[in-house]
C-alpha cells in the first residue's frame, strides 16, 4: 500500500523499515511519552515491532499511521494520520477511526501536528469517505488539545481510561460532505 500526501512543508507516506532510526529516536524519548503512560521504548527491536504492526494494519485494515517527513530537509519528523481502533474500549467505543500524531521533540511547536492532522482528516473524508474521526489526548496535554481543535475536531468530554489509569479528553470531527 502506498500513500503520498503532500502539504506545504510535509510529506506523509506509508511507514517503512527505513524509518527505524527515526521511530526509535521518537519513542525512546521520555518527554514524548510524558502523556502516553511514561513508557518510552528502550530498543530498536521495539521500534521495529511498531513498524511491523503499522504495516500489518495497512494490509488488514487498509489504513494505518503515516510517516511524516519534513520536505525541506528529508528528515523523519514522526508519524501522523489514521488508525482503525479495534483493540480498546475508548470512552464506550470499540471500533472507530482515530486521528493522531506523535512528533520528535525537536519538531514541537512548529505547527506540524496541525498541518499533518489536517491532511490526514482530508484524506479520511475525501479519499476514504469516512463519516467521522475521533481522537484522544491526556487531560494535561494542552499542546495536543490545541492541535486537535485547530485540525477541526470538537472537544466532547473527559473520561477515565482504566487500562492506563489516566483521564483523557475525547474529540470528534464529522465528514463535512456527508
Amino acid at each position: 500500500m502506498t500513500f503520498n500526501i503532500e502539504t506545504e512543508r510535509l510529506l506523509l507516506r506509508e511507514m517503512r523499515d527505513e524509518d527505524l532510526d527515526g521511530l526509535f529516536t521518537l519513542d525512546s524519548n521520555p518527554n514524548v511519552h510524558k502523556y502516553l503512560g511514561n513508557r518510552p521504548i528502550k530498543t530498536k527491536a521495539e521500534a521495529q515491532k511498531v513498524i511491523d504492526s503499522v504495516k500489518q494494519q495497512y494490509k488488514q485494515r487498509g489504513i494505518g499511521r503515516f510517516t511524516v517527513i519534513e520536505k525541506a530537509t528529508g528528515n523523519f519528523v514522526g508519524w501522523s494520520g489514521l488508525r482503525l481502533n479495534t483493540e480498546y474500549n475508548m470512552n464506550g467505543f470499540t471500533t472507530y477511526y482515530d486521528i493522531g500524531y506523535r512528533l520528535i521533540e525537536d519538531y514541537w511547536g512548529k505547527g506540524y501536528a496541525t498541518e499533518s492532522g489536517k491532511a490526514a482528516a482530508k484524506y479520511a473524508f475525501e479519499v476514504l469517505n469516512l463519516k467521522r474521526l475521533y481522537a484522544t489526548t491526556h487531560i494535561d496535554n494542552q499542546a495536543s488539545h490545541n492541535a486537535l481543535l485547530k485540525i477541526g475536531l470538537h472537544y466532547l468530554n473527559d473520561f477515565y481510561f482504566p487500562p492506563e489509569k489516566m483521564t483523557l479528553r475525547w474529540y470528534k470531527i464529522n465528514n463535512p460532505k456527508l
